[in-house]
């Protein structure tokens, strides 16, 4: 299976279709529309089980000058595609869904964006890869982190042979107290669902180092826990509050652990005015008994290139942030990025445009590329910046998708020149199901184990 070539590439217009309505969907909603008048791109239907959690879509639709769109249950999604006459689909639902849009949409003929993780599980994504594989059709996967300026900064240096060789990596990421917690609020704190950190938030990391060092992954081995969140975990530290969630609860009153929807008017819309549709609570307890996921996990990947990384996830820190150094043949190349030095209980306040990357977290901190080669004083490379919209990431990859704004140039940077496949999205997939594996069975695994075809 080869990538879907990147030459002649030309940004995306026509109909379009968002498919989940979540908080993620805004992004996209907001960018085509910037760009209809440059791109004819235009969102011409929604496909949401949720009819109130529609509603507030059609009403920004209209906020934004744009006209309003019918809606579609999930089971007229196919009805949709012809109807509508539907050229691009942006799959925006809950992770473990997503081949149920993807698959008919690529037997369709129609182009595919999904969010990352392309999706869940081996089988699931095995059915994605032999659509590929049968039909011709490719997608794309919003890997937006690539598209930060300060990643690409990393990938040109490696790229260029500055450090020589890469003979291993270790990458530090660290979830504080407010973003971090909140993977332990909504649904994601299923592995069902989500596939766990591992895969959700992982599956960036993994990419980007997939990315960065040019390489595939083999064989990973991990240890993973609940060790902060969990009603458990909770009562020993003295965290835990005894409520379900928080709406209506006296128990979380003044608990710098639960949100308030209510307090934000975009939740507020998206989430509590819509429980009565499909009850869906968005702010439950992160320290409730039920939770499936971990939020402590350490793991070993070997490449196919011979490099190995390690790395570790901490999903309960007091700063926000990562660290990633690359080992070579000829020096060692260091990152650092501080999105939140430390977090205060009322930064819970106005949580949407915090939690998805739409504006800075408080409290930022910097960023730094440190080159160090051999025998040589280090050396700071010159570094952008820009702690909102994921570093900068998701309004440059907007631009590429969609064509620049007015007034923009088009973007040519390392990620525009290498977007993100199905293969790209196996592959980061890949090693956090792996991981989940390692996790459950305390043995290395092997990528073979998946039955992917990646060839």
């Amino acid at each position: 299976m080869s990538n879907a070539p990147e030459a002649g590439y030309k940004p995306i217009g026509g109909r379009i279709a968002i498919v989940g309505t979540g908080s993620r969907a805004a992004m996209f909603v907001r960018g085509i529309v910037q760009r209809t008048a440059s791109s004819g791109a235009r969102v011409v239907a929604l496909c949401e089980p949720n009819i109130v959690r529609a509603g507030y879509y059609n009403g920004l639709l209209e906020s934004l000058g744009a006209e309003t769109v019918p809606v579609y249950p999930p089971d007229g999604f196919e009805t949709m595609l012809v109807k509508e006459n539907i050229e691009t689909v942006v799959v925006t639902c809950v992770d473990a869904l997503h081949d149920l849009y993807i698959v008919p949409a690529l037997e369709a003929g129609v182009r595919v964006l999904t969010e990352k993780p392309m999706t869940t599980d081996a089988n699931k994504c095995r059915r994605i890869l032999e659509t590929v594989q049968r039909t011709g059709n490719h997608l794309t996967v919003t890997f937006n982190y690539r598209y930060n300026p300060i990643h690409e900064l990393v990938k040109r240096t490696i790229a260029e042979g500055k450090i020589g060789k890469v003979l291993s990596v270790h990458f530090e990421w660290l979830l504080d107290t407010v973003h971090g917690a909140d993977y332990f609020r909504r649904w994601h704190r299923q592995k069902v669902n989500s596939g766990g950190l591992m895969v959700h938030k992982s599956g960036h990391h993994f990419d980007l180092v997939n990315w960065w060092i040019n390489a595939q992954p083999e064989v990973v081995a991990g240890m993973g826990k609940l060790a902060f969140y969990g009603e458990e975990n909770g009562r020993e530290s003295g965290w835990r509050r005894d409520y379900d969630r928080a709406r209506g609860s006296t128990a979380a009153k003044g608990d710098p652990y639960a949100i308030d929807l209510e307090g934000d008017p975009t939740l507020k819309r998206i989430y509590a005015d819509a429980e009565g549709e499909d009850g869906y609570y968005r702010d439950q307890n992160v320290f409730s008994p039920d939770i499936g996921i971990e939020d402590d996990m350490s793991v070993m990947v070997r490449y196919n290139t011979g490099a190995t990384m390690t790395y570790h996830l901490t999903a309960y820190s007091p700063w926000e942030g990562y660290r990633v150094m690359f080992n070579g043949s000829e020096g060692r190349l260091e990152l650092e990025v501080v999105e939140s030095e430390y977090r205060l209980p009322a930064d819970v306040e106005g949580m949407d445009g915090l939690i998805h990357g739409n504006s800075s977290l408080p409290h930022a901190g910097g960023a730094s590329v440190t080159l160090h080669r051999l025998w040589q004083k280090p050396e700071s490379l010159p570094v952008v910046v820009d702690h909102g919209s994921h570093g900068g990431g998701d309004s440059r990859m907007l631009s590429v998708l969609f064509g620049p704004l007015p007034g923009e140039q088009h973007d040519e940077g390392d990620a525009a020149k290498q977007g993100a496949t199905e293969r790209d999205g196996a592959l980061a997939l890949a090693v956090g199901l792996m991981a989940n594996e390692s996790f459950k069975t305390g043995q290395f695994v092997a990528i073979d184990s998946l039955g992917l075809d990646l060839s």
